[in-house]
């Protein structure tokens, strides 16, 4: 083993996908130089504690240290990729990045920025309601899991239990497939978009086609929760997509950038 310090050191890692155990305590060094292997039998949590490494899954509790310096967790534990992306940043000079999110975007984006409250600014793309009755409410509507939402928990679980969770499902409405991990973590760790509003202090501008439900995409009702200013754009003729009006969203996000932080707009 090197006597140099560890680059990583991972303390009591834990990791649950619905109530199930993928990851319980795990302690491990990384040291400059080394090649490591990870070995362990299947459903041994091998490919969850590596992607909770490279932040492609959040930690559920535990201790990470790189270079020495504590990674801490949100209070919400679904930034994922994004608290990686966060650190990665700062440590190039962009301690405080103005957080762009679409859809399920929007709804991390939020996060974050209640994490972070130095962000100079927000842009919600059509992000979502969020909390743990989206799943729900996202089916009702004929989306992911529909009418069957139960039946497809249950599989989830029998799944991740299994050491399969990285198996795909396949689902009877938008997305139509998703992993057993991903299906159970949108179930309790999507931010509630609404109910962070009010931490939100910086400047906010939510944009919403007008072929989007209202319901499902509340740009105005986060405008009246949001702790500080927050303007509201309804493009028209516009799906969830933008498709066809990319330019012109485009545009309206540009040109509120640079009123909001008082910077030119280059043409």
């Amino acid at each position: 083993m090197s006597t140099a310090p560890p680059l990583v050191e991972l303390r009591g890692i834990r990791k649950s996908f619905g109530g199930v155990k993928a990851v319980d305590g795990v302690s491990v060094n990384l040291y400059p130089g080394e090649v490591v292997a990870l070995l362990g039998h299947n459903g041994a949590g091998k490919s969850t504690l590596m992607k909770m490494l490279a932040g492609a899954y959040p930690i559920d509790s535990g201790e990470t240290r790189i270079a020495g310096q504590p990674v801490p967790l949100p209070e919400d534990h679904s930034l994922g990729g994004g608290r990686t992306a966060a650190q990665w940043l700062a440590g190039r000079g962009f301690a405080n990045p103005v957080i762009i999110g679409h859809s399920n975007g929007g709804m991390l984006g939020v996060r974050h920025v209640v994490d972070h409250p130095q962000t100079p600014a927000l842009v919600l793309l059509s992000a979502g309601r969020g909390g743990i009755s989206s799943m729900q409410e996202g089916s009702s509507a004929g989306l992911l899991a529909g009418d069957r939402v139960d039946e497809l928990t249950a599989k989830a679980r029998a799944l991740v239990q299994a050491g399969r969770g990285r198996e795909l499902m396949f689902m009877p409405g938008w997305w139509y497939v998703i992993s057993a991990e991903s299906f159970l973590d949108r179930m309790t760790e999507v931010p509630d978009t609404l109910a962070l509003a009010p931490q939100v202090k910086c400047p906010v501008l939510c944009i919403r086609g007008d072929q989007e439900s209202r319901e499902r995409y509340p740009a105005e009702e986060f405008q009246s929760r949001a702790g500080g200013h927050c303007d509201v754009e309804i493009v028209a003729n516009c799906d969830h997509f933008y498709n066809g009006r990319e330019d012109v969203v485009t545009d309206i996000v540009a040109n509120w950038l640079a009123k909001t932080l008082n910077v030119s707009r280059r043409a």
